[in-house]
């Protein structure tokens, strides 16, 4: 299992342990817009999102409209997305607006 994300194709930012970013999206939902990885950053006290889902693309958070935090324990933390990953020199902080 692996911690993967998507952002659903309803604008949902779900997280899980899983093996396809397939698995994160609802009966009959069949695209999303992105997906990647994540980690919890206990030094930064924040979730860390990077990569991209090879079903899927490259997250775009500007298709954000809720965030499902049960994937992650259900605490609401900060979101950090690192688009040259490894490199965590340059990260970027998501920002959802509802």
């Amino acid at each position: 299992m692996y911690q993967k994300f998507i952002i659903s194709d309803d604008g949902v930012l779900k997280f899980g342990n899983v093996y396809q970013h397939r698995e994160l999206l609802e009966i009959g939902q069949d695209d999303c817009h992105g997906g990647g990885l994540w980690k919890i950053d206990h030094a930064r006290c924040a979730i860390l999102l990077y990569g991209r889902s090879f079903e899927f693309g490259g997250p775009d958070f500007n298709y954000v409209r809720s965030i499902d935090w049960r994937g992650v324990g259900g605490r609401p933390a900060p979101l950090l997305y690192a688009p040259h990953w490894p490199n965590e020199d340059l990260l970027e902080p998501v920002m959802v607006c509802f």
